[in-house]
């Protein structure tokens, strides 16, 4: 399997943390693949026509996007531990992954608004509504992230979006009034799976 992604992509650490978890990281190609939010993506468009990584090519030449539908492939492929619970735990943990991954849908175009949009066509008020729903989605988080699984797709998401705020927004403070979330990332972090998937900084 050969799977497109960025280094600073979180939904292709997602993909990668979970392929370290269930032990498939070693049967992954991964390839770095250059993609842009206005630009096209000639590396990954052939295979996804969205342009976006991650993207997994598997060993017929079929493409599996995004993350979510990757994790629940290798997931079923895993010889080993899987983490797509069934009956209630299921609904639970696809939930916790959705609020992730919403979190970051609103960081990422946040970033790109900061970053890319030239200055005089910013939005201050798209930006705080984008920045709002980090926040919502963090206070969420702390009502339950006590009593999480240990390990599952949904606890696996949520790493992964706070990695991601650590990594591109270190002044929204995350960790300030959260101290439940705070001391669960905290051991959460130290997992070899998500060690080896930093993304580089800079």
């Amino acid at each position: 399997m050969k799977l497109l992604y960025s280094p600073a992509s979180p939904y292709a650490r997602k993909v990668l943390v979970l392929a370290h978890e269930t032990g498939q990281a070693g049967a992954i190609e991964v390839v770095t693949a250059g993609t842009s939010p206005v630009a096209g993506a000639p590396d990954v468009s052939p295979h996804n026509p969205l342009g976006k990584v991650p993207a997994l090519i598997l060993a017929d030449g079929t493409c599996l996007f995004d993350s979510r539908v990757i994790c629940e492939y290798l997931d079923m492929r895993s010889e080993g531990a899987h983490l797509f619970p069934e009956g209630a735990e299921r609904w639970d943990a696809l939930t916790r992954q959705a609020l992730a991954d919403g979190m970051l849908d609103a960081a990422l175009i946040t970033r790109y608004e900061r970053v890319m949009r030239p200055e005089p066509l910013r939005w201050q008020d798209w930006d705080a509504g984008q920045i709002a729903k980090i926040v919502a989605g963090l206070d969420r988080i702390e009502t339950f992230v006590a009593d999480m699984p240990v390990l599952d797709i949904g606890t696996i998401a949520i790493a992964c979006a706070l990695g991601y705020l650590d990594f591109r927004f270190p002044d929204l403070a995350w960790r300030d009034g959260r101290p439940a979330t705070a001391a669960w990332y905290a051991v959460f972090e130290g997992r070899p799976s998500m060690t080896a998937t930093v993304p580089p900084q800079g």
